[in-house]
Formats: C-alpha cells, sequence, structure tokens
C-alpha cells in the first residue's frame, strides 16, 4: 500500500511539474515585420549612476504592458556616453548595479508575448574613444573626436559586436542602433586619408563643401559606414539568425538612397517640435523603401537650446501617429526612463490611449500601400551634391522638398516621396511629378522624365535653377540673367519673397500664370511666374521662383495656393476634399478596398514655441469627390465602422464627412 501511494504521489507531481511548464512556456512573439504599435524607453546611462535598478519591478512593467498592449519595447543598454545601463563584461559600465534592469526586462516581455529590443549607441561612444584613443575619428585640425569612433578603426570588432553579441545572449529580439549615420563625421585620421588619395583624391585632404574633392571625400566616409554597418549587422546575423538590426535613420530623409544593407528594419525619431508635419516628411521618404518600418514621435516637446522638456497629451500625440500609420506603417513613441532604469507610472494611461488609438486603425492602416497620385522627388543624387555631411537633416538645406510637400499636402493632395530609384521605370504609374528646386539631375534621368511626358505624364518643375535643365521642354525663352525679386502673387493675392527669379517669355501654345511683382501692388506686374505647355501628349509646368523653400522658412497662403494652382492646371486627382485646408489626404489600397484617409492636422503644432497642446479643433464639413469608374458597392467611415451614403455620377462618387476629430478613414468596397 506504501508503495502504491509513493507511486501515485509521483506521478501526481510529474502532472504538476508538465502542467506548470506548460503554464510557463513563453507565448510566441511577433517580429518586427508584423508588429504595428511599439513603446521606446532610455536613459543614456553615465558612470556616476548607482542606483540602476532601485525601483525598477516587475509589477512596474507588467502593469504597463497589460495596460498598454504593445507589440513591442524598446529600453536603454548603452547611451552615446557609452555607458552601458546593464552588468557587462565586455562593456564600459557603473561600478554598482541594484537589479539588472536588461534581465528583469527580457523575463516580464518574455512572460507576455512581447517582444523587446535594445537602444544602443553606435558611431557615437564616449567611453569606447576615451579608453581607446586610437578608435577615435581624427577632426580636421588633427585632433582625436571626445565622441565619436572612427570607422576605420577596431571599435566595431572589438566592442560594438561583441557587446551585442552578449545583449543576445539574453534572449533579446533585436537592436536599435542610435548615434550612427547622423553621428558620422568626415574622418582625418591616417587611415581615412590615405585611402581617400588611394582612390585618386588630392594631396590636400578637402574640408569642406566648395573644397576640391569634398564631395569624393564625403561619399568615401559613406561607403566606410556602410562597410561598418554590414559589418555588425551580418555578425551579429550569423552569431543569432532571429536576432533583428535597424540602425537608426539609415535609408530615410538622412541617408536617400537604395537599400543596400541588410538591416531587418528601418526606423527613426522624429523632430520634439512641429512632431505632426515632421512626422508626415520623414514617414514618406521612408515608407518606399520597402523594408518594414515604423516611425518614433517623442512623448515630450523639448527645446535643444533651453533643455525644457513638457509632455505631450494623447490627443498631440495621435495627431502624429495618424501621419504615420496613414502610411502604412508602424508607430512607436518615446518615454524617458529615469536614471535608474525605471519607468513614469503617471505616463501609462497617456500611453494606453494613444495605443487604443492606433489599434482601432490597425486593420485599415497597418501595410496599405499608396494609390499613385502625386510624385514628390527626393533627389539623392542633387542632395548629395551640396550636403556638407555624410549623413544627415537640415530642414534648412532641405527646405525646397519640406516647403513644397507642405503645400500639396495643405492643399489635399496625396503625396509621396519619391528619390530616382523609386521613379526610375515606373514614372508612368504617377498622373504628376514634382521636382522642388533641386540644382542638378543625373542626365539618364532628366531624359527619363522628359520622355515620361512625352508619353502622356505631367510635370511641374519649380526653381529659377531647375527650370533650366529643361529650357527646352518648357515652352519658354528664357532671358540670360536671374534676377531679385521682392514679391509674386496670382489671382487675387500677393505675397512678398526674397528670392531670385528666372525671367521668361512665353513661346506660341504656352499660357502663363501668376505675376512677378516689385511692390506690392497688383496693378504693376514686371513678368509671370508660371508657365503652363504641351509636350507630346502630357503637359510640363514650370514656377521660375524657389517657392517651396520660401514656404518653409515663411509660411504663406500665397505661396501655397500657387503651388495648387499650377499643379491643378495639369492634373486632376483621384480625390478632392473641400472644407478645410487642415484636411490632409492619404489615398490607399489594401486587401483589395480603397481606404481614403482623412487627417485634421489643425491645432497650433505647427509653432515651435509651442511644446505641448491639449486641443485640436475638429474639422467640417469636408465634401468628398471620389473618381472611380465603377460604382462602390458602399463606402464606411472607419474605426467607427458608419455607412456613408453617397451619390454617383459620371464616373465620380461624391459624399460629405460632416466632422473630423483627428483621424477617419473612409473605406471604398
Amino acid at each position: 500500500m506504501i508503495q502504491s501511494h509513493r507511486v501515485l504521489n509521483t506521478i501526481l507531481l510529474l502532472l504538476v511539474a508538465v502542467t506548470t511548464l506548460a503554464q510557463t512556456k513563453t507565448p510566441p512573439r511577433k517580429r518586427r515585420a508584423d508588429s504595428f504599435f511599439g513603446l521606446h524607453f532610455d536613459f543614456h546611462a553615465s558612470m556616476s549612476d548607482s542606483a540602476i535598478g532601485k525601483t525598477l519591478t516587475e509589477g512596474m512593467i507588467d502593469s504597463m504592458l497589460v495596460a498598454v498592449k504593445p507589440d513591442y519595447i524598446q529600453v536603454d543598454s548603452k547611451g552615446h556616453a557609452g555607458v552601458s545601463s546593464y552588468p557587462t563584461r565586455v562593456g564600459h559600465a557603473p561600478k554598482r548595479f541594484v537589479r539588472n534592469p536588461l534581465r528583469l526586462f527580457r523575463d516580464v516581455t518574455a512572460r507576455r508575448g512581447v517582444a523587446l529590443y535594445v537602444h544602443h549607441s553606435g558611431v557615437w561612444d564616449d567611453q569606447a574613444v576615451k579608453n581607446h584613443p586610437n578608435w577615435a575619428r581624427i577632426k580636421p585640425d588633427g585632433k582625436p573626436d571626445e565622441k565619436k569612433a572612427s570607422l576605420w578603426s577596431s571599435y566595431v570588432d572589438s566592442l560594438l559586436i561583441p557587446q551585442l553579441k552578449e545583449i543576445s545572449d539574453y534572449g533579446i529580439d533585436g537592436v536599435w542602433i542610435d548615434g550612427d549615420c547622423w553621428a558620422v563625421e568626415p574622418d582625418y585620421g591616417r587611415a581615412s586619408v590615405a585611402a581617400f588619395e588611394r582612390a585618386g583624391g588630392s594631396k590636400t585632404t578637402p574640408q569642406k563643401v566648395g573644397d576640391a574633392g569634398f564631395e569624393q571625400f564625403l561619399e568615401q566616409q559613406r561607403t566606410a559606414f556602410k562597410r561598418y554597418v554590414a559589418r555588425y549587422t551580418n555578425a551579429l546575423h550569423e552569431y543569432n539568425p532571429r536576432f533583428q538590426v535597424a540602425s537608426n535613420w539609415a535609408f530615410s530623409s538622412f541617408m536617400p538612397e537604395p537599400v543596400s544593407l541588410p538591416v531587418d528594419f528601418i526606423s527613426g525619431d522624429t523632430d520634439p517640435l512641429d512632431g505632426a508635419n515632421r512626422s508626415a516628411f520623414q514617414a514618406r521618404c521612408i515608407a518606399p523603401q520597402g523594408k518594414p518600418w515604423d516611425l518614433m514621435s517623442w512623448s515630450f516637446g523639448f527645446g535643444w537650446k533651453d533643455q525644457v522638456a513638457t509632455p505631450k497629451p494623447a490627443v498631440q500625440l495621435c495627431q502624429e501617429a495618424a501621419q504615420v500609420i496613414s502610411l502604412g506603417g508602424g508607430f512607436q513613441s518615446y518615454w524617458p526612463q529615469n536614471n535608474d532604469a525605471s519607468l513614469k507610472p503617471w505616463n501609462i494611461p497617456t500611453m494606453a490611449e494613444i495605443a487604443r488609438f492606433c489599434r482601432a486603425r490597425q486593420p485599415f492602416c497597418q501595410g496599405a500601400k499608396a494609390v499613385p497620385q502625386v510624385a514628390l522627388l527626393y533627389s539623392g543624387f542633387a542632395q548629395r551634391a551640396r550636403s556638407y555631411a555624410a549623413y544627415n537633416f537640415d530642414a534648412d538645406l532641405l527646405g525646397n522638398l519640406i516647403g513644397t510637400l507642405n503645400a500639396l499636402l495643405y492643399s489635399q493632395f496625396s503625396t509621396e516621396i519619391l528619390m530616382e530609384h523609386h521613379l526610375h521605370g515606373r514614372m508612368n504609374q504617377y498622373p504628376l511629378i514634382v521636382i522642388p528646386e533641386w540644382q542638378t539631375l543625373p542626365d539618364t534621368f532628366r531624359t527619363e522624365l522628359v520622355q515620361y511626358v512625352k508619353q502622356g505624364g505631367n510635370l511641374l518643375v519649380m526653381g529659377h535653377q531647375t527650370v533650366r535643365l529643361f529650357g527646352n521642354e518648357l515652352g519658354v525663352k528664357m532671358d540670360q540673367n536671374e534676377r531679385s525679386v521682392p514679391g509674386f502673387g496670382i489671382d487675387d493675392v500677393l505675397t512678398g519673397i526674397r528670392a531670385s527669379y528666372q525671367p521668361f517669355t512665353p513661346l506660341p501654345g504656352t499660357r502663363t500664370m501668376g505675376s512677378i511683382y516689385n511692390n506690392h501692388d497688383k496693378r504693376f506686374p514686371v513678368g509671370p511666374l508660371a508657365s503652363v505647355a504641351k509636350l507630346g501628349k502630357g503637359s510640363i509646368a514650370g514656377i521660375y521662383v524657389n517657392i517651396g523653400d520660401a514656404q518653409s522658412k515663411r509660411e504663406t497662403h500665397v505661396g501655397r495656393r500657387v503651388i495648387a494652382s499650377v499643379a491643378r492646371a495639369i492634373f486632376e486627382p483621384q480625390v478632392e476634399v473641400k472644407g478645410s485646408q487642415f484636411a490632409h489626404v492619404v489615398l490607399n489600397r489594401k486587401n483589395g478596398k480603397t481606404m481614403l484617409n482623412l487627417i485634421n492636422m489643425a491645432g497650433t503644432h505647427g509653432n515651435k514655441a509651442v511644446f505641448s497642446t491639449d486641443e485640436i479643433p475638429p474639422i467640417g464639413p469636408l465634401t468628398v469627390t471620389y473618381r472611380t469608374p465603377t460604382r462602390p458597392g458602399r463606402l464606411t467611415l472607419q474605426p467607427n465602422n458608419t455607412p456613408v451614403p453617397f451619390t454617383y455620377k459620371n464616373g465620380v462618387a461624391a459624399f460629405t464627412i460632416p466632422s473630423v476629430a483627428i483621424h477617419s478613414i473612409v473605406v471604398a468596397e
């Protein structure tokens, strides 16, 4: 009998053990390609930190995960100071830890089936170059950089890769490498200079834009950066094939070129101020690159000069999120950790509200693809020709692109930003291509643009220098000399400007639009502002002043109206929306359905003196016309699943949307 009881007890213990094992088996975690909503935390630890992990608890992490339900979170592992925020055998870390935050985050997220990535600084590593001066980039004056590692040094093999392998051993899902492409500065060390000379560069190493060989020298730095990223990405994939890698801002507006590296996804963090407009721009630079992608908003307004931070309310962050998810990408937001790696629980309700907003729209946005309408060219070729850095984002330098984009979006044009490699071979898919004040273009690309127009496309060329590239096609005779002008206008409005103007005379068959003025009096125009002409089966228009760049510096309703009027003179959009200039339109396709995104961009977010805003006035009613060859079976306003009454006549569905709070989607089936 005693033996029977022992056998029975053993069986029961085995059953309990098996049941417990089944219950504790971690649920599957989404890959980044399948993820939609995430949270980013970091705090850039310092060597003086002595309480890391002190107030970070399992309950704190778990309550956040339960309330917000993210697909992934990103937490700190090493900031720009080069100090690891977890106990490391490889890198540089404070002497004392109360608790290992990385282990705690991994254990809790794994139990909840939430992917975990680390925020890890790359090229920028203060401690690395302090402890290994031979790893430092050399400045033009011959002194070692106190922050940035040289791409020709052994830093990547001796520290970066070994430490990321150590992190991978925690079961971490991947890394978001910060301080990477945008931290690259020209290296004047022996290895870099010798490589430049071997490639045919001059003995005098160029130091600035205008110096002989400077563009070639920068291109060498770019090549070195890509070699460095490929090295750590390939090494990590070989070590752990499931470990996912992104280099912050690679293959984005900072790096306008085809994806040529084995990164798993593209990501970046937008400016803390004017976040909604910046998100609209940055997301459009990433979306066409053909990789899984997401964009991060800062959860607080922040002034770089005064270092003041102000938390943003959920409504403001939802407006920023709408710009990202409407383009098919994923959204994440940045919430600083405390210096002990703990979270700030009072932020959780705001996180949860943003999550609910995004999740409600996920079925209609995630993975959606743009319906070709307006293609706005971001010329990587022209940008490299004028850039003073290897890879960076300079809003002033890109004013031509940003100002033109804003004018188009606030005129309700569904607009994509496309680079040369996106448009090559597929221009005919776009009913309108806009060239926004690029001073130079590749000859073959210019030829392809001309053929596109002759075969039925529509091309808008903007800028006093850009129009010269199409002098034989615009249907005008240009004066030899440009001149400065103080004003321009169209219809019944005019405005001031400080810009150069390319005077021209229209040839027979070419019509003009708008006027140039020497004073603010419409009675005295001194020349035409724009031209419209036929070219083969298509149309070509020109604006002979840099209005796009002017719009980025001093936005005016007149500049916006000019760009929109000239665009409409040669192009009829598939969707037209009237009722508010603050309605942004994004036209997509998903699962065989058309998704018409309407984003409310009203509010004070565009004012960089406004760090946070808790009110966005609704817009509407909006009158919408949707051109479609067949009558839609039904129109539904999402995410509330509200039927939309409409009329259909002569290939046009017409309807009214009474109000848009932040982001609504009209689904046409």
